[in-house]
């Protein structure tokens, strides 16, 4: 009977209204705020409003409490410059071009537009703090830009509230300030100048993160060390909100670029790497203050939703949708969306492996598309002793069987990994060959087609995915040690004949 229903319903959502993955939000009709975007670097929902009893973080716990937290809160893709192009352009990476990290030369295609452009021509005051990441540099045309390193070391922390005064000082117009933090980024570090002036007990972690499933004294410490640099995260965002002083008529839009860099998160389709926190305070406007929301959004969402509280209205074609349509009374949000797809490649020849995936509202459904290709390249980085955070090859032999086999799922993939979130929330039991679920699977499969159809995935190309293959491959061969990156002038052929 449940899979009769299920088969209905979804019938009624794909043939009758469509699959619905976003749509372009109506004209606002509200004064321009203010609009402060914080960004922190690789972590999960670790946070105390999140449920997280042994970390502390009051500052995001209290811009909780003032707004609204998502608890099904995704990236586009688990690696920093791919995710942060899905915040810039609205875009998912497939679209924009932006298929790997900004240090290894992968870029936006030529015309594609960036948040800063849009709102510089409604007569904000645009500023950045921390890193852009995203290529080409010169596109972003901020008012004001500062501390343009990763700060991966995490120094000088105050730095950021210092600049962020400056440039909000300097602003008479409605601003938008994007504040980059560096936590928790590797390597993790239990304090840095003094910071965090509280530090998690390391007695209270019986556990490593929920999607790890390996547990032990090492990994446990490095969880700790991970732990504190949430909590120092949590001071610098509290350094930042206390120097900005008075935020009425501000609306702050808080999250992470994406999940944790453990074992079965980073570089991963796994909820370990796709969902993110994801906290949006506006007391102005959003009068659910304190509480929390089930629909699926994006950072897809966070460009349009920055244009619709600016007033911004066009006819921009946006995958994502302005999130204050789920607050405002003229909001439908029973025509939410249903479905939610992510990318996935790689970031960088080395770690090549193509993937797409797909979540409704309980089941997820990961394609990896050329299985040919062998070992996910990704388990063997994390399971390089050295690399600190993953799980070792021993570490994972002497867990139990149901850890091990997930293991050996992650290091050599099937085509289809369909997991139901409901009863596995952390996907350690592989659903694809179960008789009972072969439904599922079916509109499962085609819930991942139509999105991809509908948003132009080039992949969806034999040709182009061959083509594309063949350069990872072939510039993989040439410079396995990534020297790519020291020579002069290099650029991927990808930008030119993938975006045709």
């Amino acid at each position: 009977m449940i899979f009769k229903q299920f088969k209905i319903a979804l019938i009624l959502t794909v043939f009758s209204s469509g699959i619905n993955f976003g749509c372009n939000s109506k004209e606002p009709q509200r004064a321009s705020p203010n609009i402060l975007l914080i960004v922190s670097e690789d972590n999960s929902s670790d946070l105390g409003c999140y449920g997280n009893k042994l970390i502390h973080t009051p500052n995001l716990d209290k811009l909780s409490k003032n707004g609204v937290k998502f608890l099904n809160a995704y990236t586009t893709y688990a690696v920093c410059s791919p995710s942060r192009s899905s915040i810039f352009t609205g875009l998912y990476p497939h679209q924009n071009g932006q298929l790997g990290w900004a240090t290894h030369y992968y870029a936006l295609y030529s015309g594609i537009k960036v948040l800063p452009n849009y709102l510089k021509e409604s007569g904000y005051r645009t500023g950045i703090l921390g890193k852009v990441h995203v290529n080409p540099a010169d596109r972003f045309d901020f008012d004001f830009s500062a501390l343009p390193g990763s700060n991966f070391q995490k120094e000088n922390l105050k730095d950021y509230a210092i600049q962020a005064k400056k440039f909000v000082n300097q602003s008479e117009n409605p601003y938008f300030l994007m504040v980059n933090l560096p936590d928790a980024h590797l390597p993790f570090q239990n304090e840095v100048e003094g910071l965090p002036t509280l530090k998690v007990d390391r007695n209270n972690i019986k556990e490593t993160l929920p999607f790890v499933g390996v547990n032990n004294e090492r990994l446990l410490d490095q969880t700790e060390a991970y732990y504190n640099c949430m909590n120092r995260l949590d001071e610098s965002i509290g350094m930042l909100l206390d120097s900005l002083g008075d935020m009425s008529n501000t609306c702050i839009i808080y999250l992470s670029d994406h999940g944790a860099q453990f074992s079965r998160g980073k570089l991963t389709n796994y909820e370990g790497g796709l969902k993110i926190p994801f906290i949006i305070s506006y007391p102005e406007e959003i009068k659910e203050t304190g509480s929390s929301k089930d629909e699926l959004i994006s950072v897809i969402d966070i460009l349009p939703t920055v244009l619709d509280l600016a007033g911004i209205s066009g006819d921009f074609n946006f995958p994502g949708r302005s999130l204050m349509d789920l607050f405002t009374k003229d909001g439908d949000v029973t025509s939410w969306r249903t479905y939610l797809g992510a990318d996935g490649e790689g970031a960088s020849p080395v770690f090549y492996y193509p993937r797409r995936s797909i979540r409704g509202e309980r089941y997820k459904l990961i394609q990896n598309i050329d299985v040919g290709r062998g070992e996910f390249p990704a388990f063997s980085a994390y399971a390089d002793p050295d690399f600190g955070s993953g799980a070792t090859i021993e570490e994972i032999a002497a867990s139990d069987e149901r850890i091990r086999q997930a293991y050996e799922r992650w290091r050599k993939p099937p085509e289809w990994e369909l997991y139901d979130l409901q009863e596995d929330p952390w996907e350690f039991e592989n659903l694809a060959d179960k008789p009972e679920l072969e439904t599922v699977l079916v509109y499962m499969k085609e819930a991942l087609s139509a999105w991809r159809r509908d948003t132009n995935d080039p992949f969806l190309s034999a040709d182009k995915l061959r083509n594309y293959t063949f350069e990872m491959d072939s510039i993989n061969n040439l410079y396995p040690d990534h020297s790519y990156r020291k020579v002069e002038g290099f650029k991927w052929d990808y930008l030119d004949y993938l975006n045709n």
